[in-house]
């Protein structure tokens, strides 16, 4: 097995940097960059330099911190998950959506107040680092005061953040005396106010999404206007979609003039390279042409749609259509915020969904699990050109990981130091482990983690 270092050496807390190491990370033009000994300069911009072996680079590995055998990876890319949401993590086993919507989110939601963004937003980025996740996307509640505060915990503790308040004007747990025109009006005037103050902050590390909660709880007017506000921004438009046989029943009997789920946002003029749509459990064949036809991405939360019962998306199917899609945790309807495990859950399905007979297409292997939770989430966020993958001139925003903390004989067993790095990634992902993540870095800047 790989043993871990008998000495921790000082990890950087900002750039300038060279960190020497096992270095794996899926590349923008296809493929996978494996250097068993290599080497990543980080410059004083936060901006990767170089990269590439170690060997015959004598000046570089002089000056270099050699975390030899651990391993450098991209930060994880989070599509989608609920700020107001993390303390109920694991609660809540079987229930429908809209049960579980009623009994736990709802209420929860609906005090995140200042008090508690002030409290839950920065242990919760503490969290998502230590898991290795670096940049999130994230619904927030109603209340634009706990917005603000979420994006000031986001944009003093380090991590990439896309927030957005969520936009309701039916079946609100708004609780508000106004009517339902009223309550349009504000939530748009609140989200829009809240885009010209955060959307791209130091330098789009911080950016604003648009965030209509799903077609149940807006009104076509609520879509149409918020899809606008977020093309008029260039900001992102988020919700969710198809999550549940219940939901998508309630939204075709809201919208009887739609041709099916997806429609309802096509009609309000929300698809496009912009959209991130989460779940997309149950879509029909027209739905899964047209979404990839628009550009839109889907957020792909395995776990969460098995805790919930949901189902099992046909990822392989999408991904054969042209969709673009990414990875998210959704908690708390997910139980867990690692992104390896939202891997290690959707490997089980997909794998489930074959043996049922439902899928005949093939099976994704650990290095195109690693690429859909890293370059393809960093692509649905129109980030790719910064963050996702180690390469020259991108942002260095990376996770280092000990691999032999996932060894479940603790050094007890044979010798192992895979030269594939499949099998290095397949035991990171399949064996999981909450301490393996050491650090994690946005723009050469270490993140913190739980205290």
């Amino acid at each position: 097995m790989l043993a871990s270092r008998p000495v921790t050496p000082e990890l950087p807390q900002r750039p300038p940097f060279a960190l020497r190491a096992r270095i794996i990370s899926p590349l923008a033009e296809g493929g996978t960059r494996h250097e068993p000994d290599g080497l990543i300069q980080v410059e004083a911009d936060g901006r990767i330099a170089a990269i590439g072996p170690a060997t015959g680079r004598p000046r570089e590995i002089d000056g270099a911190i050699d975390l030899r055998p651990w391993v450098i990876l991209p930060g994880l890319v989070d599509l989608h998950a609920h700020l107001p949401q993390i303390p109920n993590a694991g609660v809540g086993f079987g229930l429908t959506l809209l049960d579980w919507l009623r009994r736990y989110v709802f209420p929860l939601e609906h005090d995140f107040d200042v008090d508690a963004a002030e409290r839950i937003a920065p242990a919760a980025f503490r969290a998502f680092a230590a898991a290795g996740t670096t940049t999130v996307l994230l619904y927030g509640a109603l209340w634009e005061p706990s917005l603000d505060a979420a994006f000031r915990a986001a944009q003093e503790h380090g991590i990439r953040a896309t927030i957005g308040k969520v936009m309701m004007d039916r079946f609100t747990y708004d609780e508000g005396d106004r009517t339902p025109a009223e309550t349009l009006e504000l939530s748009l005037r609140q989200s829009a106010d809240l885009c010209s103050r955060w959307h791209m902050r130091d330098a789009g590390r911080l950016r604003y999404a648009f965030t209509p909660r799903f077609a149940v709880t807006c009104t076509a007017e609520m879509l149409r206007e918020s899809a606008r506000l977020a093309a008029e921004a260039g900001a992102l438009w988020q919700t969710h979609l198809a999550e549940d046989a219940g939901e998508i029943a309630e939204v075709l009997r809201l919208f009887p003039e739609a041709m099916d789920y997806l429609d309802v946002y096509d009609r309000a003029g929300a698809l496009g390279p912009h959209a991130v749509l989460a779940h997309a459990v149950h879509l029909s064949d027209r739905e899964v042409a047209r979404l990839a036809e628009s550009g839109a991405r889907v957020a792909h939360c395995p776990a969460s749609n098995l805790f919930l019962a949901s189902g099992m998306m046909p990822l392989a199917r999408y991904l054969d259509a042209g969709i673009g899609v990414g990875l998210g945790s959704d908690v708390a309807g997910g139980p867990d915020l690692s992104i390896f495990g939202a891997m290690r859950i959707g490997a089980y399905a997909q794998v489930a969904r074959r043996a049922a007979g439902l899928d005949d297409r093939a099976v994704l292997d650990p290095l195109a699990w690693l690429r859909l939770g890293t370059l393809d989430g960093a692509a649905a966020l129109g980030q790719a050109d910064v963050t996702g993958s180690l390469e020259p001139g991108k942002e260095a925003d990376l996770i280092v990981v000990d691999p032999a903390v996932t060894d479940p004989l603790r050094g007890e067993g044979p010798d192992w130091d895979p030269t594939d790095p499949e099998e290095l990634v397949s035991r990171l992902i399949f064996r999981t482990h909450p301490d393996m993540v050491l650090g994690a870095w946005v723009r050469g800047r270490r993140l913190a983690g739980p205290a």
